[in-house]
């Protein structure tokens, strides 16, 4: 009888893609959970530090920056206001058109969000040197210009 010969198969834990699974989960993981001690999403947080750098924001841009339909984002919209954090008004000379807007709380809850952020960014990033870190920031850019990837992870 003859035998096939053996094909190769890779191990799980030899393809960049593995670890970058096993990192990115767990960073995001710990994220979410800090984000929400302060009773907020991370798609919540997206939206606030959108609406935080654009004191008026259309529904179109909190679309794109969210990267979601518009029934998604205006899902975000409504929770932001049932928690005193943004607002929709008419824009300026519109009869229909709205603009959001980030609230005082919206706006006092970005900085400890922002600095729950660079926490868990020093938890897990903090003992690279800053030259290593610098040089994985650049190839994970590298690597989103080059597929096109522009969507801002939610979640």
């Amino acid at each position: 009888m003859r035998q096939r010969p053996r094909s190769t198969v890779s191990a799980l834990d030899a393809h960049l893609g593995f670890w970058l699974r096993v990192v990115s989960n767990h960073v995001s993981a710990r994220f979410a959970e800090l984000v929400e001690s302060e009773g907020a999403s991370v798609t919540e947080w997206v939206a606030l530090r959108t609406l935080y750098d654009k004191p008026q924001t259309t529904h179109a841009e909190l679309i794109q920056a969210l990267g979601m339909t518009k029934g998604a984002a205006s899902k975000v919209v409504t929770r932001l206001e049932e928690k005193g954090l943004a607002r929709r008004e008419l824009a300026a000379g519109s009869a229909r058109e709205q603009v959001l807007q980030i609230s005082a709380k919206g706006r006092a809850l970005v900085p400890r969000l922002a600095a729950l952020a660079d926490q868990n960014e020093a938890h897990f990033f903090g003992h690279l040197d800053p030259r290593e870190r610098q040089a994985l920031m650049q190839a994970f850019a590298a690597l989103a210009a080059h597929h096109r990837l522009t969507e801002i992870p939610v979640a």
